[in-house]
């Protein structure tokens, strides 16, 4: 019988199928799209993230990310990285290195979708397949985690992202963060000739209207991008619980705040090692204590940030903070990096 069943072969579920093949467990990964696979992402890594990545064993091309930088057009504050940079990375290259690891290490991809998960005391069955557990790393809007009951209701207002590429050399070193009153415009350096370039927002409108709020930034960008928009959200995601019997969520799935600082690759990671932890010892219910464990410094800073920029009075006063702050914003991004 297989060990762990992972439903879903993005980052999340790769990560989660590489721990569990290199602590000697039997996985197999679920997943119907081919390598690799390109979605809606900011593609910066900070350092923490980059480095679990590193102690996968797996190997990314990119740039290194030494900072963050707020900028609104009239204040700019930056915060370096004190110890090792982080990465830009593009998400179908990302994908691609988790997918050869895997591969390396003799983890089986199926390409199946596993619809009608049935479990006992046991064990987990879906499409054909059993497993002693499984690891739902099925995404933002997850259908297993939405199968199981396990998606709570949503109050606010409901944030999208918009992704797109430009063939332009990057002008820093650090991700620049561009912020207008409705939106914030984050810039990833990629590689010699290409910068990522995600917004995020409550209001709807096209790529081109969001970005037409960041004049400055505009101006450095060419007139031609070097890709198709690509969407996602809404982001705020919420799971009455990480585990149902012997079905764990990862990444994603397990409930998401908000894009705002760039953790989400490096949360899926702490996510599925606290996982395979729990699959090894045979305790699934230890699982959500670890989640939390891992997630709870994350979730705090970013509610936090996320509750300020919803407040119109308090919004236009956070990158003014920062820059007149430089202590307390290096302390911040480096205590989330």
């Amino acid at each position: 019988m297989i060990d762990l069943l992972v439903a879903g072969g993005g980052p999340a579920g790769l990560a989660t199928a590489i721990h569990a093949a290199r602590a000697g467990l039997e996985v197999v990964v679920a997943e119907p799209r081919p390598t690799p696979i390109d979605k809606a992402c900011g593609e910066g890594l900070m350092p923490h993230g980059a480095q679990a990545l590193a102690g996968l064993g797996v190997q990314l091309t990119g740039r290194p990310l030494h900072g963050i930088r707020y900028l609104d057009g009239r204040y700019q504050a930056e915060a370096r990285f004190r110890g090792e940079p982080g990465q830009g990375v593009r998400r179908t290259d990302l994908h691609t290195a988790l997918a050869d690891r895997a591969r390396r290490l003799g983890v089986r991809v199926l390409p199946v979708r596993l619809d009608g998960v049935r479990q006992d005391g046991s064990s987990v069955r879906a499409a054909g397949l059993r497993a002693r557990y499984l690891a739902a790393a099925d995404g933002l809007h997850s259908p297993i985690r939405r199968a199981l009951g396990l998606d709570l209701p949503v109050a606010g207002p409901r944030r999208h992202g918009l992704r797109r590429h430009f063939a332009v050399a990057p002008w820093s070193d650090c991700v620049e963060v561009h912020w207008s009153p409705s939106a914030e415009a984050y810039v990833t350096p990629l590689a010699a000739e290409l910068v990522g370039v995600a917004v995020l927002s409550s209001r709807r409108g096209s790529f081109d209207q969001h970005l037409a709020a960041f004049p400055a930034l505009l101006d450095r960008l060419p007139s031609a991008a070097a890709g198709p928009v690509r969407g996602a959200g809404p982001m705020r995601q919420r799971a009455r619980s990480r585990v149902a019997g012997r079905v764990l969520l990862v990444g994603d799935a397990a409930g998401y705040v908000d894009a705002l600082t760039g953790e989400g690759l490096s949360l899926a990671l702490a996510g599925a090692a606290a996982l395979v932890d729990c699959v090894r010892s045979d305790r699934p219910e230890a699982y959500e204590r670890a989640w939390r464990g891992a997630t709870r410094r994350h979730r705090a800073l970013t509610h936090a940030l996320l509750w300020t920029r919803g407040r119109a009075a308090l919004a236009p006063y956070i990158v003014p903070a920062a820059a007149h702050l430089p202590p307390l914003f290096a302390a911040l991004v480096n205590r989330l990096s």
